[in-house]
């Protein structure tokens, strides 16, 4: 699993809240806003197995490199890839 296909991932659930919520307010019937709502969901079911999957394949890295996994408080998390875009847009102070 790469980032790049966890992104595209989020990118299609995205995509297709915005089109449910355009053939909303556009007056769309209600049998086709169900299967609408129903492909959303499991577009959001699927990148969260990618995200899971991603993850996992993340610590096992880490892991291999004689790191420790992190342990997960029970504070609210930042979304996952919030949490690596935020990673990778941190810049060392010269």
């Amino acid at each position: 699993m790469t980032m790049q296909e966890l992104e595209q991932a989020e990118k299609s659930m995205q995509q297709q809240w915005h089109a449910l919520v355009m053939a909303e307010q556009q007056g769309e019937p209600l049998e086709t806003l169900e299967q609408m709502y129903d492909s959303y969901i499991l577009l959001a079911e699927e990148y969260n197995r990618y995200s899971a999957q991603y993850g996992n394949e993340q610590q096992l890295a880490q892991c291999g490199r004689g790191n420790a996994p992190v342990a997960r408080g029970s504070k609210k998390q930042k979304s996952f890839l919030a949490r690596e875009k935020e990673r990778d847009s941190i810049k060392l102070a010269s």
